[in-house]
């Protein structure tokens, strides 16, 4: 308790532009150092807000990569807990590797694509461009996210098949996950814009083949940034 206190005790506010990664990297070196010791329980989401001066919901996403990287635990009822001081090799989400993630999208969601340009209705190919439009005005983070979700899940629906969209649905928590990392850790938010804007646009001409290869790049990109991830965490953990 006196580690937390006075970890407590010696903080300022944060005032830059990106205050989730900041919170996110101030916490995360607080337990890397050992000033938060495994065993610790963090303070409550409006503590820390209050701590750092910033909204709960800034909170909420740096508290959510924690976990993601390992580093922390929240239960149902009693709050967060450091649960390592080492980021290990692999990430995980919630209840989902992020390898397995990685590995299995693409053979899901290209064909998907591919699928959606020749199926897809009237009324899903507005919504598509229109869920694009809410994502490249959004400033909440975590309303982005949602979005996001939305737009994949609606590619797998367009595309008519009911074991890709069994897949993608199923998938989502852990896709939410994935994308608030990376969007963290890899600043991926204006670039997965304009990536989804050409899966949207393939899709709504119903051209197939650039679909298939629009959405390969995106989930590439993602794959890099997430593997960028783990080898600056790795890294970090030999510092």
């Amino acid at each position: 308790m006196s580690e937390l206190t006075d970890w407590l005790s010696d903080r300022i506010p944060f005032s830059r532009k990106n205050a989730a990664e900041a919170v996110f990297e101030d916490l995360r070196s607080a337990i890397l150092s050992g000033r938060l010791p495994v065993g610790t329980r963090l303070p409550s989401e409006s503590k820390l807000a209050e701590h750092y001066a910033v909204s709960r919901p800034i909170i909420r996403e740096a508290m959510r990569s924690l976990q993601t990287l390992g580093l922390t635990r929240s239960g149902s009822g009693s709050g967060s807990f450091v649960i390592s001081d080492r980021q290990g090799p692999q990430l995980d989400y919630g209840d989902m590797p992020a390898r397995d993630l990685i590995e299995a999208r693409p053979h899901i969601e290209i064909p998907t694509a591919g699928w959606a340009a020749l199926r897809r209705s009237d009324a899903q190919a507005n919504r598509m461009l229109a869920l694009c439009d809410q994502m490249e005005r959004q400033e909440n983070p975590q309303r982005w996210v949602q979005l996001d979700s939305d737009f994949h899940c609606l590619i797998a629906e367009a595309a008519n098949n009911t074991l890709f969209h069994q897949f993608v649905t199923g998938s989502r928590g852990a896709m939410m996950r994935q994308s608030q990392l990376v969007n963290l850790l890899a600043d991926r938010r204006p670039k997965s814009d304009i990536e989804h804007r050409r899966i949207a646009l393939a899709i709504v001409e119903g051209r197939a083949e650039d679909a298939r290869a629009a959405m390969q790049l995106h989930l590439a990109e993602v794959d890099r940034a997430t593997s960028r991830i783990i080898s600056d965490q790795s890294a970090a953990n030999k510092d």
